[in-house]
């Protein structure tokens, strides 16, 4: 666990720069689906064969809706492997980012300058009477 102020923002300048490093990334899942096609007379409707499948899928959420890309090949699936790795990292990261910069907030101490730069922008209330009829 970091102690110090300077720690701490040593090492959000290092997760900063992890996260600048990070590569192409989204997020999703890699799931295989099996079934049987639409057409009555393929071999997948006869008692006793095989289904067809499995079918790679990338699904992912885009305005609020699910959407479900096929993956044809194992070079799309990889790619979309490294791609939904590379945001769990991103994820891992920022919520780091977001621990360690809740610790220099704690830590900082609050100085003079802030306090009266505060004050300054508050407006002075009025001490007339209002002329409410």
């Amino acid at each position: 666990m970091l102690n110090s102020l300077a720690e701490l923002e040593h090492r959000r300048a290092a997760i900063a720069q992890q996260i600048s490093q990070l590569g192409d990334l989204r997020p999703g899942s890699i799931s295989a689906t099996s079934g049987r096609c639409g057409k009555p007379s393929c071999r997948c409707h006869q008692p006793g064969q095989p289904v067809h499948g499995p079918n790679l899928r990338f699904t992912y959420k885009l305005d609020g809706k699910t959407v479900s890309e096929s993956l044809p090949d194992p070079a799309a699936e990889h790619k979309a492997e490294r791609e939904v790795a590379e945001f769990r990292n991103f994820q891992r990261l920022s919520h780091e980012f977001v621990e360690v910069n809740a610790g220099i907030c704690r830590l900082r101490p609050v100085g003079e300058e802030e306090i009266n730069a505060q004050e300054k922008k508050r407006p002075q209330r009025s001490t007339g009477r209002s002329r409410r009829n």
